[in-house]
């Protein structure tokens, strides 16, 4: 078989077994129903094995190195010799990681924490850390969402050492080396780069911090080394609490969340409207309590599932998620269905990013949820302290996290629970509970249902600023016009996975990925 016609049936077979895992997933993320989740797994069994057959994988092998570098058909052969090679282990083991994985990813969407006997869903966590002023409520629902984590302690690390073994069978040292390597990154620049960010905003999120616990004190009477975990606006630290004074929720209650997400990719030419009805948008029991997009078919059948609430981290989760649903949407129909996805995990997060960020951006505010121009110059000093905020606290969060998951890989079997809490006072300065010999890092789902994932959030938060740079610098004064929009879709979108992520970022934004960036807009 010459390789136009290996490529074109490997292309059909897997759009089909992709289709049904999408379509499992999706369902047993919306319904949590048992039956599903055992579809889930058979999906994802099927589709595995597909890419573990022998002599397929010997085939792209051969056919590989008889293919120029550069061509369509070289990058889907490197895209299917990348899957097909980390399934190259024992069907057995295969199965158990894939059984395992959809266990425990469904005791996250059917779990709920409890408070003196009654359950509290994520949203109420949210709330209370978001606005109660009791130092034992907030505790309470803290540790609440914190309960998942001694559920899922034993499996999850279970599966780690799963993960382990089968990539030390293919010659690597361990599953997070595997899985960096096969996803196109090198983990030494990765890390490099990561280790380069920490120190350039040392001293900024230092003051920061500094500024965040003196007016937590005052809100709570405590001195700011009596603060604990739970005086912060999120279980993980992983968002600014709001400045005083500033309560940006207030400019979304009884606003149409969905209307206002459709409105402003509308303003560049980009149409959503087909997505958000096919979507799953309001939070029900049984259903997963997260936010993700999900392509189905890579034809346009592309779904977001939120909770949504008239809240401003609402808003910006849907504009975020919506960006993953309009790159998904916009790809070049004409690709093979192996290069119709974005050049990158991180760059679709870039994107998703980027549109995420715009609930702290005064033009949109104006013209979307339309805040009084009065107001606006009254509360955007403290809007633009704010979005500082937040990206240098993400920035230490996603550090925190990847520096813990390359140690969980390494040595599963060490005091992972005393690192956790050694990691987090040292890179986001907190300080850790009375108590530290508990699993608390469990309860990131990530750990579970996305492993070896979270270095692309900030990779994708770097590029996003990149790519803001970029339309600034070719003169763009209003992010939301078609122009936007056409920068987005001829440079990001249509190309797909045609060349790689390197390929990507320096046609579309005239260098490789620079950090600097970044730096610029949030701390400089």
């Amino acid at each position: 078989m010459d390789v136009q016609s290996f490529l074109r049936e490997e292309n059909e077979a897997i759009a089909r077994l992709s289709e049904r895992v999408a379509h499992a997933v999706w369902m047993v993320n919306t319904t949590g129903e048992k039956k599903w989740q055992e579809a889930e797994v058979e999906a994802e069994r099927d589709y595995r094995r597909h890419f573990a057959d022998r002599k397929r994988f010997e085939r792209i092998a051969e056919l590989r190195e008889k293919v120029p570098e550069g061509s369509l058909e070289r990058r889907q052969l490197d895209r299917l010799y990348q899957e097909a090679l980390e399934n190259q282990v024992p069907e057995e083991l295969l199965d158990e990681m894939v059984r395992l994985s959809s266990e425990l990813s469904n005791i996250f969407n059917t779990f709920r924490g409890t408070v003196d006997g009654r359950k509290v869903t994520e949203n109420e966590v949210r709330n209370v850390l978001a606005t109660s002023t009791d130092s034992e409520e907030r505790e309470k629902v803290w540790r609440a969402s914190k309960q998942i984590g001694r559920e899922l302690e034993k499996g999850l690390i279970r599966l780690v050492k799963l993960r382990n073994e089968a990539a030390r069978r293919l010659g690597f040292e361990d599953h997070h080396q595997m899985m960096f390597q096969l996803s196109e990154l090198d983990r030494d620049e990765v890390f490099s780069l990561f280790g380069r960010l920490k120190t350039l905003t040392d001293e900024p999120f230092r003051r920061i911090k500094g500024e965040i616990d003196a007016e937590l004190g005052e809100k709570f009477g405590l001195e700011p080394q009596e603060l604990r975990p739970w005086h912060y606006s999120d279980p993980f630290f992983q968002e600014a609490p709001p400045v005083p004074g500033l309560d940006m929720d207030v400019h979304y209650r009884g606003k149409n969340i969905e209307k206002l997400t459709a409105d402003t990719y509308s303003a560049l030419g980009l149409e959503i409207r087909d997505m958000l009805a096919k979507s799953d948008l309001y939070e029900r029991e049984g259903k997963n309590q997260h936010a993700f997009c999900l392509d189905m078919n890579r034809r346009g059948d592309v779904r977001v599932l939120c909770n949504i609430r008239d809240n401003e981290y609402w808003m910006s989760t849907m504009l975020h998620e919506f960006g993953h649903a309009v790159y998904d949407k916009y790809a070049d129909r004409n690709l093979p269905f192996i290069l119709r996805t974005p050049a990158h995990i991180f760059t679709t997060e870039a994107v998703a990013m980027f549109f995420g960020r715009l609930t702290r951006n005064r033009e949109w505010l104006e013209r979307f949820p339309r805040v009084d121009r009065a107001e606006l110059s009254r509360i955007m000093p403290q809007v633009e302290k704010m979005l500082q905020r937040q990206m240098l606290i993400v920035a230490r969060w996603i550090i925190t996290f990847v520096t813990f998951e390359r140690e969980l890989y390494r040595d599963p079997d060490q005091d992972l629970n005393r690192l956790w809490w050694k990691l987090v006072r040292e890179i986001q300065y907190v300080n850790p509970p009375e108590e530290t010999d508990e699993p608390h890092w469990a309860s990131k789902i990530h750990f579970t249902i996305a492993p070896v994932y979270y270095q692309n959030y900030l990779l994708g938060e770097l590029t996003a600023s990149q790519f803001d740079a970029a339309l600034r610098r070719n003169g763009a004064t209003s992010l939301f016009t078609e122009e936007t929009g056409r920068f987005f879709l001829e440079k990001v979108f249509q190309p797909g996975d045609r060349s790689g992520w390197r390929v990507l970022i320096e046609e579309a934004t005239g260098e490789g990925l620079n950090p600097e960036h970044f730096v610029n807009q949030f701390v400089r």
